[in-house]
């Protein structure tokens, strides 16, 4: 049977919109000359941001951490109405599912603190830690694959941004968009169009029965 894997946020829990506050202020204050930061950075991890962006600035880099860590203990991290109907659906259909995203350790102790059930849902969560190269590099996806033994085309994606899209379309699995954190206007034009094979709302508007069939 094909395996479930997800990313968080924007995907499982409703925090895109808190992020993007954090991260347009960053933009602000250190990289004023690019006002799409905010968005560009969408399922990158913490060290491919600093990697890509601010290379080499260390005292920066730690300035950065030291707010994000603030910020990421006074965040919520509820869970879309969607989600939970769905994951309770799968596990009566004996479907593995597993989270793959690009936070750190520390800040799922945030989540798993809000919600003490959230993990009881995964046979495994991937972070940031298990992987070299983030989105939109396959490599989270194609490792996940491998740890739980499945081919990648065997696998269903679940992501928002396009960075994540792009990450589940060249690890060769077939990929849900949803249209949580960027609007259909901007997931359907015609180069992001590309990037998914099914474009839904939210977990209501899939039937696992069809889109986890043999």
């Amino acid at each position: 049977m094909k395996v479930a894997l997800f990313d968080l946020d924007g995907v499982l829990i409703d925090t895109e919109g808190q992020y993007e506050s954090f991260w347009r202020k960053i933009g602000q204050d250190f990289l004023p000359e690019q006002p799409s930061f905010a968005q560009d950075i969408k399922g990158m991890s913490l060290g491919q941001i600093y990697q890509t962006y601010f290379p080499g600035l260390e005292s920066l880099q730690k300035e950065m951490t030291c707010r994000l860590n603030a910020f990421e203990k006074e965040m919520h991290y509820p869970i879309f109405e969607s989600v939970l109907p769905f994951l309770k659906r799968l596990q009566e259909m004996h479907v593995r599912c597993a989270v793959v995203t690009s936070s750190n350790k520390e800040k799922m102790k945030q989540v798993y603190a809000e919600h003490p059930e959230f993990s009881s849902y995964f046979s495994k969560i991937f972070t940031a830690e298990h992987v070299q190269h983030s989105k939109p590099m396959p490599d989270c996806y194609l490792n996940a694959a491998k740890v739980l033994e499945v081919a990648p085309e065997k696998c269903v994606i679940f992501e928002d941004s396009i960075n994540g899209l792009k990450a589940g379309r060249d690890s060769g699995a077939q990929v849900v968009a949803l249209a949580t954190s960027l609007s259909r206007e901007v997931l359907t034009n015609h180069e992001n169009s590309k990037l998914y094979d099914m474009l839904v709302d939210n977990f209501r508007q899939i039937a696992p029965e069809a889109l986890f069939a043999d």
